[in-house]
């Protein structure tokens, strides 16, 4: 089974995989997003993240390669009563845009191979405006020993060294590693090893 049919398959099933509700290190992160600015959210899924993104007033670009993902997306959106745009694209292989959004959010993408989440680091660092926030977060290496959620393979995990080498050309980052529970849908549920950035190019 291809990595797309499993997710397909995945969010083929009733309701949402991760909740409707957003991601709380984003939601926690709102006091630094402003009305109107433009917004793309990477691999969003079934649009949790990016209908709260609109909620707050942003122009957001909503990007996942799954179709089903998608169409639920847009359904949360209706249901919300706000309008999510959406592109149906692999992000490895994305065209990413020129300096063009002055948010980009990536929650949990850790699906790829260190190799491509590095390519779309890339597409992330080029996509973003001077001065734009990029919000990441994901799992640690210690997530291993939880199991609730996440890649079982240890170099698709993030480490605070990769991450600062990866971003250290920004102007500014904060990483901070911890452990929290969190209830997000049937996909990430229980206590779990996190690893946030936040930088401002």
């Amino acid at each position: 089974m291809s990595e797309l049919e499993r997710w397909e398959t995945r969010f083929s099933a009733p309701g949402y995989h991760f909740g409707t509700e957003p991601n709380a290190f984003l939601k926690s992160h709102a006091h630094l997003l402003r009305p109107g600015q433009k917004a793309l959210s990477v691999a969003d899924g079934e649009g949790r993240n990016g209908v709260w993104l609109v909620e707050q007033g942003l122009d957001v670009l909503s990007v996942d390669f799954s179709p089903t993902a998608q169409r639920k997306a847009k359904a949360l959106a209706a249901e919300r009563g706000v309008s999510l745009r959406t592109e149906t694209a692999d992000m490895v292989d994305w065209a990413w845009p020129e300096e063009e959004f002055d948010v980009i959010i990536a929650i949990f993408i850790q699906f790829a191979p260190q190799a491509d989440q590095a390519r779309m680091f890339e597409g992330m660092k080029r996509a973003l405006k001077p001065g734009g926030l990029l919000l990441i977060e994901g799992y640690g290496e210690k997530q291993l020993e939880y199991g609730t959620g996440g890649p079982k393979n240890i170099t698709q995990l993030y480490t605070r060294k990769r991450l600062e080498r990866t971003f250290g050309d920004f102007a500014k980052i904060e990483i901070s590693e911890y452990d929290s529970m969190r209830v997000e849908g049937d996909g990430h549920t229980g206590m779990a090893a996190l690893i946030d950035l936040v930088g401002w190019k």
